[in-house]
């Protein structure tokens, strides 16, 4: 039997008695500073040349493990520097995704350090251990293996990178959709002392303080710390805590051992600690059972669960070398081990009861090691690489459906280990024929080995023990599994460059990309039946049952990037398409377990085929004045999507009209009813920025609008969950003090306050075909139900919202020595 039929009908099984549960589950400027280099442009290791050279359009990047023109770099990417983003006056990497085309950054759900990231219709919104996400987050060229504690804070940032499509064959993990980089300032040959204070609305004030010093012509020490707080958006009525705050104590330390000219070992380490509460949620619907009302603001809520006390932390250490062997070669070695911790209560249902209330922990460590050789002899450059990660995720979480069965207080208690462990030869080359044609070719051998080990048990009478409670043990566990699976693949790049002149430069690039299959850590083994017919379920039939197979990636891309006009404006465009097979639909919902208890189970299954496409279009363009002078600049990113699925096969016993089907389950292509999840069909921004000397100083004003056209949460519709098409404003204005040590800004965010969800739960009965909300308690006679409201887990009701940060205004001091 196939995968993708042990998928479907594992769909079928879980679903059980609330079958129609939803599833939720280019220069930026002349001058000054290649601020925002994006317009497909700069992508690893790149070095932003000082204002002088950006001010000719001259931007000297490293992309591909050597010098280059921005310009001349056949790579889709946007870069921030971080001296634009303290003007932005940004506080993590989430804000980003205002200005970059095509590109999804979120707070995930009830927490608030975790990211969802999604590229080009491509990424993860669950974030238990068993999947690999689709977009890489990248540390420093450290690759961080769980979302956990992702959302970086913008300190000590020297620039973060967005690259889209498949990525693997210059460095690292291979990642299906794309990578973030978040780079850290290196330290200077000078004794440095900066600092930051910024105080705003909400009670928010934020220190940071960065100092480096060099002990001797080739010893350099460095230190950061930063400390930002902010009081709640909103309020926990039941609870008294406040709602969506901000408390984070962040610091790093570093040392630089030797020149970049000959041997250089650079030593890091960092700790993070965010004590901010738990996050709850907004609930969309007034209560089934309590009849309580919804609340007015989005920020407040009425959950209850305090259990375990929130608190995340992540910590880890690098140490990255390099040796120059002789002239053109270069060794690189990256190591590095990390580690993080998320203990989170999550109050599904918002409300008081404990109706669908989840404690959770997540835990994971990992430890990396990658090899570079780096090679520059004329017309030939490129990069040979090895790299090596042994990861261990655990996700352990109650399910507490006390008023499901008043008096028993039912709970379900999970446990999932998966571990990982992943090797990868890389290599990628170019050879320029000619000043006008080069070609590149790349490619990337990876062996995946995971292994899992899942338990669920049920109990009575309180959660278990894990979590403080003193329930017992029910009937026998549901799941006490454990499997291991190996995936290989080879994932090839080949791109090849024209360059009619110095202003132009067009490319195509032709990639394979690959991200690995797993196992659900929330599965229900003992829900397994005889999937191949031999007579009974064995083993074979658990492991098939519990699995998922490796997603594919077939990538092909145009670009055009451009100077015109005396480098007055730079531009560029990219075309591309991407063929996806059996994309991975990781997505919780309302289940019967193998006791024929109703309770909440991973559902893990392999989508047919996806086909994603469009285009990107970024610039800047100098409208007035000269470097140096009074100017004006407008800059601009546009992206479109049409992404779809081809093929979405999933077993049903009813029809569009919710009528049984004759003879039972039947295998439907849901192709037509289902969307690619936080996928906007647009994206857009424009920004306005204005630089003038100004009493000796120098002021800049900036003003972005940004544009997101309408998303499905999940890949079924979520009605009233799905957010509608929406614009964000925001501006800043930051003046220099004469001598250039004194900046002082004002920034606005969200400045029209609009509210926006961004995340959300969904555990209703809905038509399994359009999402819409359906009771199945109907008269008899109707199969599936009529449209009404119906908890499909819990007797509340579970449609909770989580929204995007209101209207903020921010006032920043900073010094540099």
């Amino acid at each position: 039997m196939s995968y993708r039929t042990t998928a479907a009908i594992r769909v079928v099984l879980l679903s059980g008695a609330a079958m129609f549960a939803a599833m939720p589950a280019l220069a930026q400027d002349q001058a000054p500073a290649a601020d925002q280099a994006s317009a497909t442009d700069v992508t690893a290791d790149q070095d932003v040349a000082p204002d002088d050279t950006v001010s000719t359009g001259e931007i000297v990047v490293t992309a591909r493990r050597r010098n280059e023109a921005l310009q001349d770099v056949p790579i889709a990417v946007t870069a921030y520097s971080g001296a634009e983003l303290e003007r932005q006056g940004a506080t993590d990497i989430t804000d980003i995704a205002d200005t970059t085309p095509n590109v999804t950054l979120e707070v995930s759900r009830g927490t608030n350090s975790t990211l969802t990231a999604f590229i080009r219709g491509i990424g993860q919104q669950d974030p238990v251990g068993g999947f690999e996400q689709g977009v890489g987050i990248y540390l420093d060229d450290v690759y961080l293996n769980r979302p956990q504690g992702a959302v970086l804070d913008i300190y000590d940032v020297e620039r973060i990178e967005v690259l889209r499509g498949p990525q693997g064959t210059l460095y690292g993990r291979n990642t299906i959709g794309g990578a973030i980089k978040y780079v850290t300032k290196r330290l200077s040959g000078e004794p440095e002392v900066s600092a930051r204070v910024t105080v705003g609305t909400y009670g928010q004030l934020d220190g940071v303080v960065t100092a480096s010093y060099p002990l001797a012509d080739m010893f350099k020490v460095g230190a950061s710390v930063a400390r930002l707080k902010r009081d709640g958006f909103g309020r926990n009525f039941t609870t008294g805590k406040d709602n969506y705050d901000k408390d984070v104590v962040a610091g790093r330390i570093s040392a630089e051992i030797g020149s970049d000219d000959s041997a250089l070992l650079r030593l890091s380490a960092d700790y993070t600690k965010d004590r901010s509460n738990e996050r709850g949620g907004h609930r969309l619907i007034a209560g089934l059972q309590s009849g309580a009302p919804v609340i007015d603001d989005v920020f407040d809520s009425f959950g209850a669960i305090t259990d375990p006390k929130q608190k995340v932390t992540s910590k880890g250490f690098a140490a990255h070398g390099q040796l120059q062997l002789a002239d053109g070669f270069k060794l690189k070695s990256i190591t590095a081990y990390r580690k993080d911790s998320s203990k989170t209560p999550i109050d599904f249902d918002a409300l008081p009861a404990i109706d669908v209330d989840v404690p959770g922990i997540y835990k994971n460590d990992q430890f990396s090691q990658e090899f570079q050789l780096e090679v520059d002899k004329g017309p030939l450059s490129g990069v040979v690489g090895a790299y090596y990660l042994n990861a261990n995720a655990d996700t352990t979480f109650d399910v507490r459906l006390f008023t499901s069965f008043p008096g028993f207080d039912l709970s379900a208690f999970s446990d999932g280990h998966v571990d990982t462990k992943t090797w990868a030869i890389f290599g990628d080359f170019s050879y320029e024929f000619s000043d006008k044609f080069s070609a590149s070719v790349g490619g990337r051998f990876t062996n995946d080995e995971r292994h899992a080990t899942v338990f669920r048990q049920s109990y009575l009478f309180g959660g278990s023990d894990v979590f403080g409670g003193s329930g017992t043990p029910f009937l026998n566990s549901t799941s006490d599994f454990e499997g291991s699976r190996t995936d290989k693949a080879f994932t090839p790049r080949v791109s090849v460059s024209f360059k009619p002149n110095d202003d132009h430069h067009f490319y195509a690039s032709w990639s394979k990309g690959f991200k690995g299959g797993g196992f659900d850590p929330r599965g229900q083994s003992k829900s397994a039946i005889d999937l191949d017919g031999d007579g009974d379920t064995d083993a074979a039939d658990i492991f098939d049952y519990m699995t998922f197979e490796p997603e594919k990636v077939t990538s092909f891309e145009l670009g055009w990037k451009a100077s015109l006009l005396d480098k007055r404006v730079f531009t560029s465009v990219a075309l591309f398409r991407a063929n996806y097979k059996d994309m991975q639909i990781p997505a919780s919902s309302p289940c019967v377990d193998s006791n024929g208890t109703n309770t909440f189970c991973g559902l893990t299954s392999n989508a047919g085929k996806a086909r994603i496409q469009g285009v990107e279009w970024e610039g800047d363009a100098r409208l007035f004045g000269n470097p140096g002078g009074p100017r004006l600049n407008f800059g601009w990113s546009l992206g479109y999507l049409d992404a779809k699925f081809k093929e979405f096969i999933v077993p049903m016993v009813v029809d569009e009209d919710l009528n049984l089907f004759p003879g039972g389950v039947r295998d439907v292509d849901l192709a037509g009813f289902r969307k690619i999840q936080n996928t906007p069909k647009w994206t857009a921004s424009g920004t306005l920025r204005y630089e003038t000397p100004l009493a000796e100083g120098k002021l800049n004003l900036l003003t972005t609008l940004s544009y997101r056209s309408k998303s499905q949460q999940f890949e079924i519709a979520s009605p009233g969950l799905d957010q509608k098409g929406f614009s964000l404003w925001d501006a800043s204005a930051v003046y220099e003090l004469p001598g250039g040590h004194w900046t002082v800004g004002l920034h606005g965010k969200n400045l029209a306050n609009k509210r926006y969800i961004v995340a959300g739960y969904n555990f209703m009965n809905v038509n399994p075909y359009t999402g819409e909300f359906i009771n199945n308690g109907a008269p008899s006679g109707v199969v599936g139900g009529v449209p009404g409201l119906e908890s499909a887990l819990g007797k509340e009701g579970v449609l909770t919202a989580y929204y995007g940060n209101p209207r903020q205004i921010l006032f920043t001091v900073g010094y540099k020595l």
